[in-house]
């Protein structure tokens, strides 16, 4: 795992979150100033150069924040570069099927039917929308802040489009059985490019 060749379509985002990587770290081993800088057919290095050492800090585990999903869609929000959302919402109703380390899953798996809203869990900007990445059909990237994504797998439709600034509680797409078994949503969080529990983050179920 040395090098990925750029293809066509693909971000600086969708291929750290393949490879489980930071996106600013890429950047940085790839004297890319700006992560939205890459061309396809061109190679990416995925190791930091022997110069280079990469010292992201520890993940801090969030307070867990017990608040109720809210029906209404709010009004657009800014990204915070920053501070990480005060609070987080369950991207979609429906039963806990999956949940995190079972059979290493990266995340939780949600069941629903064809066309449940998937919202966005907590305010950013969809840095990816689409199904280039194996195993999660129509996917969703939502960046947070510098360090936290989600990510919202197997949907049936997408509403937003990258580059879009969303809040919390928008609807982003429906719920689908793209690249999977049965309708539901995949749903993930990733801090410093490393998957961690979305349980830790959401607010518990009643």
């Amino acid at each position: 795992m040395g090098h990925y060749r750029i293809q066509n379509g693909d971000t600086l985002f969708k291929i750290a979150f393949e490879y489980g990587l930071d996106y600013r770290d890429l950047a940085a081993w790839n004297d890319l100033p700006d992560p939205a800088q890459i061309r396809g057919g061109n190679l990416l290095r995925l190791t930091p150069p022997k110069s280079v050492v990469t010292t992201a800090p520890l993940p801090v585990k969030p307070p867990v924040v017990s608040r109720l999903i809210k029906t209404e869609t709010p009004a657009p929000a800014e990204v915070a570069d920053e501070a990480p959302p005060d609070s987080w919402l369950w991207p979609s109703k429906g039963g806990l099927l999956v949940r995190f380390g079972d059979g290493m899953s990266k995340g939780i798996d949600i069941g629903g039917a064809p066309g449940y809203v998937v919202q966005a869990a907590a305010a950013g900007k969809v840095v990816y929308a689409g199904s280039g990445l194996r195993g999660y059909g129509k996917l969703i990237i939502i960046r947070h802040n510098k360090t936290l994504l989600s990510a919202y797998a197997h949907n049936s439709r997408i509403l937003v489009s990258e580059g879009q600034k969303v809040a919390r509680g928008q609807p982003v797409a429906e719920m689908g059985d793209t690249d999977t078994d049965r309708v539901k949503l995949h749903f993930e969080i990733r801090e410093y490019g490393k998957p961690v529990d979305p349980l830790n983050y959401l607010p518990k179920q009643s």
